[in-house]
């Protein structure tokens, strides 16, 4: 049975959040004497710590309510601010499944926490058997489920991650960076099926704010507040915030742009399987592609001699680099590089 207040640190429970200026007073009009900020300039105010703003406009794009979303400096703060809710340091575990992005065991080693990586099948799907034995172990407090996956580009099957949740008693974190791109279906409001639940989205790649640093988390608005109570007290500059809001009220470029991005994709995989130089192509539903190699260390360096990067991923799946989806032009600069290392 999952018991919220069994996983939460004592300390985190206990925890009373510093109250800011912006917090006891939430008017915008008056004279401005309790923050000891600068009265002069634009940006001399501290923002609001709730982000209010865009959480309405969030809500107005997807319904879910305010008390049910999480603002995040990035999804990294959530990913770190989970680990600070759950794991006791030296004590506690988290769990994912490898190849993956990186940032879990950053997060963990950073709080002393162990990691468990569960290696992927060879569709680089969850292996539920290797799984279930994990469940028993009292001090494994959450898991990371990245889908669309990095840098595999596949969604996880949704019957495991169903098993997962049903079957954990711990925290489940599905982390859906690039979901903006695939046709599956969003987890995104499962929490209220799932108290145990917590999905994160982020601004970085499908809404092109990857240097404004807004990530989201949704989840039971229990969960929400222990995030709310430990994150720093003004997280999201009014600067990023008012990016994530122009991005919002701008929906159409959203669209459009991806869906220039999908079209380039299926575009580059025709074009990349006509190359001898490429040995396999990986199902994506991400906007990259990981693709399979004769020798990714030597191919990874010879694209970048040419001024074309992409990221050499060797170190988790063999001899395979992994393909972000460009501009037209971007792509047929790739193509023309690939090309000619073939020969011809």
């Amino acid at each position: 049975m999952f018991n919220l207040k069994t996983l939460v640190r004592p300390n985190i429970l206990a925890l009373k959040p510093y109250s800011s200026a912006r917090d006891e007073f939430k008017g915008d009009e008056g004279v401005f004497l309790d923050a000891n900020e600068n009265p002069f300039g634009t940006l001399n105010r501290y923002p609001n710590s709730d982000q209010k703003k865009l959480k309405q406009k969030l809500f107005d794009y997807n319904g879910i309510e305010a008390k049910n979303t999480f603002i995040g400096n990035g999804s990294d703060e959530i990913i770190d601010l989970i680990h600070r809710i759950f794991c006791n340091p030296g004590q506690d575990k988290a769990l994912t499944f490898t190849p993956t992005f990186g940032m879990y065991q950053v997060a963990a080693d950073i709080n002393n926490i162990e990691l468990i990586t569960l290696p992927l099948n060879d569709d680089f799907q969850i292996n539920r058997n290797d799984l279930k034995p994990h469940f028993k172990d009292a001090n494994l407090k959450v898991i990371f489920i990245c889908s669309p996956n990095n840098p595999t580009g596949n969604c996880f099957n949704a019957s495991d991650i169903q098993f997962i949740l049903k079957n954990f008693n711990g925290i489940v974190i599905i982390d859906e960076a690039y979901a903006d791109f695939s046709d599956e279906q969003s987890w995104q409001n499962s929490f209220e099926t799932y108290p145990n639940l917590i999905v994160i989205k982020t601004f970085s790649k499908a809404w092109a704010l990857a240097a404004a640093r807004i990530g989201i988390a949704y989840a039971s608005d229990s969960i929400i507040k222990l995030l709310n109570t430990i994150k720093m007290p003004y997280n999201i500059s009014k600067l990023n915030e008012s990016a994530a809001i122009d991005a919002l009220d701008n929906r159409k470029d959203f669209e459009a742009n991806k869906q220039i991005i999908l079209e380039e994709k299926k575009q580059l995989i025709q074009e990349l399987k006509s190359l001898n130089i490429i040995k396999k192509i990986y199902p994506s539903d991400a906007n990259f592609l990981l693709v399979e190699v004769d020798n990714a260390n030597e191919l990874y360096q010879q694209l970048v001699d040419q001024k074309v990067i992409t990221r050499n991923r060797n170190s988790l799946v063999e001899n395979a680099i992994r393909i972000t989806v460009g501009k037209p032009e971007e792509n047929k600069q790739l193509i023309k590089a690939l090309t000619y290392l073939t020969g011809f």
